[in-house]
């Protein structure tokens, strides 16, 4: 049992219908020039619907496949969780002329330049059976593939590879695809695996969390050991036990720096168990 997903590019909606999906690869880029208008559109509304999200970016293979993928990466971003493609076939006129082993080049070159660049995202390889077979012959697709048929059932494409994704169908006008796995959050977890590990806090040091939160409204001595501890640290902000809305922003932006440097924590301006071992554990960057 697998789930369901569709592909999007600038001929469907900017919010097309999520009824019955658990992911959705958009259509961001094509070679040096071409952005897809509604792909912002398209991601917001497949994050929004709870939809594994990937990227994909067709190629002008006569381009330098470095060029090309720093333009597209510039442009999708994408988040943790989040998977790139490459949708390497080339029917169309600017790659017609492309010589088959150029193809092929651009093929391996952009796949190993984009997961140098991101090391921790999911990067695979779309393409259709007449690629696959006639002219990929290093069968090197990264980190997934997706393999596109035509006439054969969903999850039934028809090759030996260790496909992850299927496009089999393009009905309804828009292009239908598979996954093997079974659950929207069993793709997730397969998808953030390859996040790096979140930064173990070191060894308690420093006072005592005091047992209970401190936010905006809190008085005493425990909110000037976070104002002083804060000061320390190199923020600006007064040392006078009264945590208003000045101390709160100040709070804020350090879980935000915090989970910029691989200490997650929630930005919401109350300092809770985490947030206070941060403050005397963090390293001081």
């Amino acid at each position: 049992m697998g789930i369901n997903g569709q592909d999007w590019a600038s001929y469907q909606s900017a919010a097309p219908n999520t009824a019955g999906l658990s992911f959705a690869f958009i259509k961001v880029t094509q070679g040096m020039t071409y952005t897809n208008p509604l792909w912002t559109q398209q991601r917001d509304h497949a994050r929004a619907n709870g939809l594994v999200v990937g990227y994909y970016h067709y190629p002008e293979m006569g381009n330098s496949p470095q060029q090309e993928a720093d333009r597209f990466l510039s442009i999708a971003q994408p988040q943790s969780g989040e998977l790139v493609c490459l949708d390497w076939e080339g029917y169309d006129a600017e790659n017609a002329n492309v010589p088959k082993a150029t193809q092929l080049a651009y093929k391996e070159a952009w796949l190993r330049y984009v997961k140098g660049r991101l090391p921790h995202s999911p990067v695979g390889l779309y393409c259709n059976t007449d690629y696959w077979t006639t002219i990929d012959t290093t069968k090197y697709f990264q980190d997934y593939l997706w393999i596109a048929t035509s006439g054969r059932p969903a999850g039934q494409p028809g090759i030996s590879g260790a496909w992850m994704f299927h496009q089999y169908s393009d009905s309804g006008g828009v292009d239908q695809d598979y996954c093997r796995l079974g659950s929207t959050a069993e793709l997730h977890t397969w998808a953030m695996n390859f996040a790096p590990a979140p930064v173990q806090p070191a060894p308690a040091q420093g006072p005592k969390w005091p047992g209970v939160d401190l936010a905006q409204g809190s008085t005493g001595t425990y909110v000037r050991e976070v104002q002083q501890r804060l000061h320390d640290r190199g923020w600006t902000v007064t040392v006078d036990g009264v945590f208003g809305p000045k101390t709160k922003a100040v709070v804020v932006a350090f879980q935000k720096d915090s989970s910029a440097h691989g200490w997650p924590l929630t930005a919401d301006g109350i300092v809770g168990p985490a947030t206070w071992a941060a403050l005397w554990n963090r390293p001081v960057s």
